[in-house]
């Protein structure tokens, strides 16, 4: 099918963009849509406009629960020749650095064994001693650098879990960018972000709790979630309606990283696969209220511009539960299901992963 003209675009900055002149084409990708509208219909005229997400009671999200000092060692570059006993953690105790971080240094591939007589090169750099409930969000924020960054330089892999007493590499500043400016980014969470930096670390010991059956309990926001291991089952539509934005670059260059789903108000937004609840609540200013999903084998899908947020963090959904209402929050134009699927970091076009229509 070719391209054709859409009519709503997520902002991949902070401003919000003009709305396009073109109206939608009526030839535009549809999913069983609305039989008397081409776009969804607004609420009443005398109705009160939608002044916020109504979202169920929760606690806080786990990098506002667990403050993280930033208190990282710094580690002078040296070598170390491994003494009878040793172990690759207890070397990284010694010498401050993680233990990670001297894996890679010495290309040791799994389980890490190292032997005595050995000589291991010790990385410099800033190690950051992960504590109980700390998040990797929270630790970008106290150092004032972005989660990719953090990610990039430990090379961290699904399911991006950080354990309790990890030394987590602290990247130096960008080039060319002023202390404010790398600041203001790690307080400017995105999809990604919550994707990958918003599990807090689990203990050695510790197990994850299981997902909670329904909305009526609330896990504490320091507690880790056990994450499906296995995506079970194909995906499927979250709504039905009509697509009004497709991924990929958009008209004004900027990037969407999912779909938008034109539909009506309160409509409700279906689980693509079964799942577990990663996050629910308004965070991201140009998303409105927003679901994340995670379902195994690195994957996750979004769902974006709700008015009513029906889950709760760690709760297991199945494929087609009803997970919220639709609305026009966020930078929404019109009433409409922002929905996203991504695949480890990586965004992935939905269309490519849906049933046909």
């Amino acid at each position: 099918m070719a391209a054709l003209p859409v009519c709503a675009c997520i902002p991949g900055g902070g401003e919000r963009p003009a709305p396009p002149t073109t109206p939608p084409s009526d030839l535009a990708l549809r999913y069983d849509p609305p039989r008397d509208a081409t776009l969804p219909r607004r609420a009443a005229p005398n109705a009160a406009p939608e002044a916020a997400v109504v979202s169920l009671p929760s606690t806080p999200p786990a990098w506002q629960a667990r403050p993280v000092v930033a208190n990282a060692r710094a580690v002078a570059a040296s070598s170390y020749t491994v003494r009878p006993g040793d172990t690759l953690r207890a070397v990284a105790e010694r010498s401050g650095a993680g233990s990670e971080a001297i894996a890679r240094a010495n290309a040791l591939p799994p389980p890490y064994t190292i032997r005595a007589g050995q000589r291991l090169e010790i990385p410099a750099g800033r190690y950051h001693l992960v504590r109980v409930g700390e998040t990797g969000i929270a630790i970008a924020r106290a150092y004032g650098i972005d989660w990719s960054r953090i990610v990039s330089a430990n090379d961290l892999r699904e399911p991006y879990v950080l354990r309790v007493g990890m030394r987590v590499l602290i990247p130096g500043s960008t080039p060319g960018r002023t202390s404010m400016e790398e600041r203001a980014s790690a307080f400017r969470l995105d999809v990604g972000d919550l994707v990958t930096g918003s599990s807090p670390a689990i203990a050695v010991t510790q197990r994850p709790a299981k997902a909670i059956a329904s909305a009526r309990r609330v896990l504490p926001a320091t507690m880790p979630v056990a994450e499906p291991a296995r995506l079970s089952g194909a995906f499927v539509w979250p709504v039905r309606g009509k697509l009004v934005g497709r991924f990929g670059p958009g008209a004004s260059g900027q990037k969407n990283n999912g779909i938008k789903i034109a539909v009506p108000l309160d409509t409700p937004i279906k689980a693509a696969a079964d799942g577990i609840v990663a996050y629910a609540g308004e965070e991201i200013a140009a998303l409105g209220g927003l679901v994340i999903l995670k379902h195994g084998d690195g994957w996750a899908t979004v769902y974006g511009h709700a008015s009513k947020l029906l889950v709760r963090r760690g709760q297991a959904v199945k494929r087609g539960q009803t997970i919220a209402q639709s609305g026009e929050t966020g930078f929404a134009e019109h009433p409409e299901v922002h929905f996203e699927m991504r695949k480890g970091r990586n965004p992935v076009n939905p269309l490519l992963q849906l049933p046909g229509v």
